[in-house]
């Protein structure tokens, strides 16, 4: 090979990696290889263009501070009959060998329920002592107690509890107490940092980071404990075990964004997902319970179809209402109740709901998680999309008994104790009766101190009708004296009861 063949061949490589470098600059500008103009996308300007965060961020401060606040709650449930629902007649060998014998299980009557003790935790949001746990951590506690960082130990009563949103309030008698802030847990942002604070696995006070891994998650876990329940969590992936219910998820300010609630596990143990109740929900059940001893729950009076239906589920729906829809519309309204808000506010059978007082709402937990901020008689702007326009329509909200009015706390209701439900309509169909308030679970009021059993339904209050757990309520409302007659049936078996309550004891 001569000399001129072997330049030649130089000289073609050395164009062609030239030219490859040239077409490997143009076009490796671009992130994608859709783009060709070498801009970036807008979702990642804050990274590029100086302005994203280059500092790590350091958790002691807000560790230091909101720790002090966040207490160990530890309960105590006293051993109990508990009445077999196998059989609804008294133990015939009662008599022989009273209400503990041995035989009560077999026979159908009382067997005992040893004394329980489970711990939790709880957060200070007051000088003097009140402190804001889950409903579940308390329920049917017969002695609280409540151990500080320094810890001193305190007795502590229940101010109240919402089953619904699982928030409970409880207090303590003590002074100069140190108090977490609040917080807005609106501004929480996807991928921001918190940590969770409390008392797992009866440890000493445990601090875990994580970040924000999801907004407005509905897990169907409050429907264990309510009819209604209200679901809006903050999900994390902070470590949370068993003991850190009621206890705090804070931002790197220390300030308390939200209450730790449950975890995703199916060991019951971490397992990569925790999920807390956001404090703007907290805030609103906390002040009710403390100012009217029960929640002032509003009602916009909608009906909608639950989410994640499936396509032809979802073209079924769409069909019967004759109207458009497409996901991320917003809340899709089956039904108008009759004297409902909504109604009374122009809002039609078919309409989208798109915001509430400029607040997109675009799922169920988000629906939930806005109405949950109002009480009976707030006024709320709706924005409704109907036949293709925004239309802007204002609601009064109503009470669950359609009227604007404030639901006053039942001290009859209180000592009854018990968790009730109305019945559905296929159990009063069957046993011919109108409605009734059925006694889930007896609780540890006066009921569970009665021959009254799981399973009873409740008909009439001092031989006024009641149909539903509303009307219940509001019966007690009316008892002035010392006892209270309850009457009503055992489904399924023959014959009407009536039970006379001490209220005194």
């Amino acid at each position: 090979m001569n000399i001129k063949n072997v330049a030649a061949i130089i000289g073609i490589s050395a164009f062609t990696t030239m030219a490859s470098m040239w077409t490997y600059g143009k076009f490796s500008k671009s992130n994608s290889s859709f783009e060709n103009d070498g801009k970036l996308p807008a979702n990642y300007a804050n990274f590029f263009n100086g302005s994203a965060p280059a500092t790590t961020v350091d958790f002691t401060p807000a560790a230091s501070a909101a720790s002090p606040a966040v207490v160990h709650i530890k309960t105590k449930t006293n051993a109990k009959k508990i009445e077999s629902t196998q059989k609804r007649q008294r133990n015939p060998f009662s008599d022989f060998f009273g209400d503990d014998d041995m035989f009560g299980d077999f026979f159908g009557g009382p067997r005992i329920q040893p004394e329980q003790r489970a711990s939790g935790s709880g957060v200070l949001i007051t000088a003097d002592g009140y402190i804001v746990t889950n409903n579940h951590v308390v329920n049917g506690a017969d002695e609280i107690n409540v151990t500080l960082t320094n810890k001193k130990t305190y007795k502590a009563k229940v101010i109240g509890a919402d089953a619904s949103s699982d928030i409970a309030v409880i207090k303590i008698d003590a002074s100069a107490l140190p108090y977490l802030v609040y917080g807005n847990s609106d501004e929480i942002k996807l991928g921001q940092w918190v940590l969770a604070i409390g008392y797992p696995l009866n440890l000493d006070v445990t601090i875990t980071a994580g970040i924000i891994s999801a907004k407005n998650r509905s897990i169907d876990i409050n429907s264990r404990q309510s009819d209604k329940p209200v679901e809006s969590f903050l999900q994390t992936d902070a470590a949370v075990n068993q003991g850190n219910s009621g206890g705090a998820l804070v931002n790197t300010s220390g300030e308390l964004v939200g209450i730790n609630s449950a975890i995703a596990s199916p060991t019951g143990s971490y397992a990569g997902y925790s999920y807390a109740i956001p404090v703007n929900i907290v805030k609103k059940v906390v002040t009710d319970i403390v100012k009217y001893g029960t929640v002032q729950r509003a009602y916009l009076g909608i009906s909608y179809p639950k989410d994640g239906l499936s396509d032809e589920e979802l073209k079924k729906v769409l069909e019967e209402l004759n109207t458009k829809y497409k996901e991320g519309d917003g809340i899709l309204i089956t039904d108008v109740l009759e004297g409902g808000a909504a109604k009374a506010g122009g809002v039609k059978k078919g309409d989208i709901l798109a915001k509430i007082n400029g607040v997109a709402v675009k799922t169920s937990p988000e629906l939930q998680e806005q109405v949950s901020r109002y009480k009976p008689g707030d006024k709320m702007n709706l924005v409704i999309k109907r036949d293709g326009k925004d239309i802007t329509l204002e609601v009064t909200l109503k009470a669950k008994l359609g009227n604007t009015d404030l639901v006053k706390s039942s001290k009859a209701a209180e000592k009854l104790g018990g968790k009730l439900e109305t019945i559905d309509k296929t159990t009063a169909q069957k046993n011919d009766l109108e409605g009734g308030v059925l006694i889930k679970e007896l609780g540890t009021g006066i009921i569970s101190k009665s021959r009254i059993e799981k399973g009873f339904v409740i008909t009439n209050v001092n031989e006024e009708p009641v149909n539903t757990v509303e009307e219940f309520y509001e019966a007690l409302k009316k008892v002035t004296t010392g006892s209270v007659k309850i009457s009503g049936v055992y489904p399924g078996y023959f014959g009407n009861y009536a039970f006379i309550l001490n209220l005194n004891e």
